[in-house]
């Protein structure tokens, strides 16, 4: 915002493109960050509108769904405006028969889910939580669950998006079918971007149908390597095509997930039986299919099974796992939360190294995620009672980097905004962040959208 500029200024010219502005109040922090004012357009062609008017003013401006992921990536080095999407919360088009659905960015995935429930249908991304990410957010995000080990991600199923730039035009890429190749990909440039490239508007996906029948199947290991090795036998076994999910999660981890916490309600907590410490090492197996089936899971696991659920104790299972990063946050607001990627091979080498790096730093250690991706989410929480030093934290990324593989990557998630000032939250990855930022640069030359958020 330039010097001669107010607040006051700022809302006032842009009710004139965008008929839903409000100024920010001291509640919206982002990364303590405090943005002047929050745009909420009815339309694309408001969001277009926007995006031109920031760029044309020198505005940095963050696009925001439900805020379940704006603690991802680097401090912001200025946010004038928080673009907000709830507004663009329709159904575009929706074909059950043909398995597609169009939507707005700002609808919420548990709202699109109910949507396709009525015709016994489902999207099959399962971040944390639903009720408030929204469509926009998770794909910008590239957020998942779960679910990530018998679908896939994001990229997978949605086949076409409509995006705004900061030129002030709509853009599109994909369609509404399923075998769409004309154009360039920019669908697949845009999911992952964190909002660095363009506002995602809308999104076309091919949806599943829901799962007539599922059970779920909790097995026990004195150790990770015991628990990845079983699980790989499993995922490369017959068995393996009628899994959903497959999950490994640590003891501590399992503290968490049964604390009793609410997501929909972050000040209530009530466990409704005192935290019990767990000491082994489960492997959780979604599976869906018919009596037949599931019941050749239960043959075949044999006696590694230690407990099945069905029902609405097994949703609440996934719904907990999925949720596992809020839930540690809640208990401890100094943990640092790591995204580990590796092959499938190195689970258990991964895990041992995020164990080592927590004991040399008096942190604990816990961990969920999906074993046939490789992919983890790592959770550091301090025991001492006086906060860490910022650097504590650095050296904590450093450490367990180093303990990786060079096929490896470990992008922190979440941590005290004052330690992110120290290093670099993503780390050295496969991907290629110099074409990322060669694309940045073309795309968003003035630097208006997350400014320092990604990668400048």
């Amino acid at each position: 915002m330039s010097a001669t500029a107010t607040a006051v200024d700022i809302v006032s010219a842009l009710r004139s493109v965008a008929g839903d502005v409000q100024s920010a109040g001291p509640e919206l922090s982002i990364d303590e960050i405090r943005p002047d004012a929050i745009v909420i357009p009815r339309s694309e062609d408001e969001v277009a509108k926007v995006l031109r008017f920031s760029a044309e003013n020198g505005l940095a401006l963050i696009p925001a769904g439900g805020m379940t992921k704006q603690g991802i990536g680097g401090v912001p080095d200025r946010a004038d405006l928080v673009l907000s999407l709830r507004h663009l919360n329709k159904v575009h088009h929706y074909d059950p028969g043909d398995l597609t659905i169009s939507v707005g960015a700002g609808m919420t995935l548990a709202g699109l889910q109910q949507v396709l429930a009525e015709h016994r249908l489902f999207l099959p991304l399962d971040p944390m939580l639903p009720g408030q990410a929204t469509i926009g957010g998770v794909l910008a995000a590239n957020a998942g669950g779960p679910l990530k080990s018998g679908y896939g991600g994001a990229r997978e199923f949605c086949i076409g998006i409509g995006f705004a730039t900061v030129d002030g035009k709509r853009a599109k890429g994909g369609g509404r079918v399923v075998k769409n190749v004309a154009g360039y990909d920019m669908m697949k440039l845009m999911i992952g971007s964190l909002g660095t490239l363009g506002v995602i508007t809308a999104a076309n996906f091919k949806v599943y149908p829901l799962p007539r029948q599922t059970a779920t199947f909790q097995c026990e290991f004195k150790t990770a390597i015991e628990a990845a090795e079983f699980g790989r036998k499993v995922w490369a076994s017959s068995l393996g095509s009628r899994l959903m999910c497959l999950e490994i999660i640590s003891p501590r981890a399992q503290e968490y997930l049964n604390d009793g916490w609410d997501p929909r309600d972050p000040d209530h907590f009530s466990p409704a039986a005192p935290v019990k410490h767990h000491t082994a090492w489960t492997v959780s197996l979604r599976a869906n299919g018919s009596d037949a089936v599931l019941g050749r899971f239960s043959k075949d696991l044999g006696g590694a099974i230690s407990e099945e659920l069905s029902g609405e104790t097994e949703a609440a299972w996934w719904r907990w796992v999925s949720d596992f990063e809020v839930k540690l946050a809640h208990r401890h607001q100094n943990a640092m939360v790591i995204r580990v990627s590796v092959p499938q091979s190195q689970v258990a080498d991964a895990l041992s190294a995020a164990e080592k790096t927590a004991i040399e730093d008096n942190f604990v250690c816990s961990a969920v995620g999906r074993l046939p991706a490789g992919s983890l989410v790592v959770g550091l929480a301090p025991l001492a009672v006086d906060p860490p030093s910022a650097m504590q934290f650095a050296n904590m990324a450093s450490a367990l980097r180093g303990r990786l593989s060079r096929d490896a990557s470990a992008v922190v998630l979440r941590c005290p905004t004052e330690a992110k000032r120290h290093f670099d939250v993503w780390g050295t990855s496969p991907t290629d962040l110099g074409l990322m930022r060669a694309i940045r640069k073309t795309m968003d030359p003035g630097r208006v959208l997350n400014r320092g958020r990604f990668i400048v």
